[in-house]
């Protein structure tokens, strides 16, 4: 131990005169770190440092869209979360209120699949193969398939953010930004997207609870739709103005192709995790 003038990195074993280590980030030890009431306030910080992390975040993902992925690609990243961390968060958030409300916007049950889809034709047809090839019966087989997918619903999110990071690099082909630019960019337009689907969730419960149905009413089914894509292409429009410099005509329209390629790969993984799910059950 060192007065806090002047102390030994004890991993450097170089002479440091600031709080924490040029070369490593290594702390100065004080005699209160090695107490519990000290251990409970790094504890403390910790928790509420990624908090504070997170709710500021939150705040520039939802009021200043761009700004986030801008500032993360430019190198500000200590008063903010990790893009993959803050979709993971919203992840979990999402998947929470799902719990809460009875209400499933990618972890569709297998009836849903078979008679509520775009595509349950292939899918009674697949199923049927399945089955048969088994030997089992659907009423043995759908309480598997519903809790597989699930878990499947949850683990396998980020796979519609790869999609997008492809398609941002052709949209924006010209600017010449580095790939990595591209996956910021989606990873923050779909951790919006998962917070948006959380509203719409509650949405869903309300309209239940009133008498008009939840996701599975088709008018409640798809007024939200129209209002999550309306938003996802308002997000969109606003982002690509400080990200990629996009304005003008060409702005609308790139706004308006990248939002409907938002909802198809919703789709397409909502079709994809069917898929998986049967040939992984």
């Amino acid at each position: 131990m060192a007065d806090k003038t002047s102390w030994t990195c004890p991993t450097c074993k170089v002479m440091v005169r600031t709080p924490f280590c040029g070369r490593c980030g290594e702390e100065l030890l004080t005699p209160s770190d090695l107490t519990a009431r000290g251990l409970i306030a790094k504890i403390i910080h910790a928790f509420t440092n990624i908090d504070a992390r997170a709710a500021r975040s939150a705040r520039m993902l939802l009021r200043h869209p761009g700004e986030l992925t801008l500032a993360w690609i430019g190198g500000i990243r200590k008063p903010y979360v990790a893009p993959f961390q803050l979709f993971l968060i919203a992840n979990v958030l999402l998947f929470a209120v799902q719990w809460a409300t009875g209400e499933n916007v990618f972890s569709s049950s297998l009836d849903s699949h078979l008679h509520h889809q775009d595509w349950s034709d292939l899918a009674q047809a697949s199923l049927s193969r399945r089955l048969e090839a088994t030997h089992g019966t659907l009423a043995q087989y759908e309480p598997i398939f519903d809790r597989a997918v699930v878990l499947n619903a949850k683990s396998l999110i980020l796979l519609m953010t790869l999609p997008f990071a492809m398609l941002l690099q052709l949209v924006f082909v010209r600017e010449r930004r580095p790939f990595m630019t591209h996956v910021i960019f989606s990873l923050h337009l779909y951790t919006f997207l998962l917070l948006l689907f959380c509203v719409a969730l509650l949405a869903a419960k309300l309209s239940a609870l009133s008498g008009f149905g939840g996701l599975e009413a088709p008018m409640v089914d798809d007024v939200l739709s129209v209002v999550n894509l309306a938003a996802c292409a308002g997000y969109i429009y606003l982002a690509i103005l400080p990200v990629y410099g996009a304005a003008g005509a060409q702005r609308i329209a790139k706004a308006a192709l990248l939002s409907l390629a938002v909802a198809a790969i919703v789709l397409g993984y909502r079709c994809a995790l069917f898929f998986i799910t049967l040939y992984g059950t």
